[in-house]
């Protein structure tokens, strides 16, 4: 196959992680100015734990799936 077997929980854990850290991200330390006038103060905090906890329950089931083979 190519690009090896597990490709598909590769994929599941770097975009996981990525949705993990950039909500977090966006939560603890919010832009310090204002692109254009349609942009938000900070993000949604609600939105942005929900997505956290689904991007770290996908990182943990990709790890998951890679260990166990």
């Amino acid at each position: 196959m190519f690009l090896g077997a597990d490709l598909l929980a590769w994929l599941v854990l770097a975009i996981g992680g990525a949705m993990a850290a950039g909500n977090l991200a966006a939560v603890v330390r919010p832009p310090e100015k204002k692109i254009s006038d349609d942009d938000l103060d900070q993000a949604p905090l609600i939105r942005s734990l929900i997505f956290v906890v689904v991007g770290l329950v996908a990182s943990v089931w990709a790890i998951a799936s890679l260990l166990n083979g």
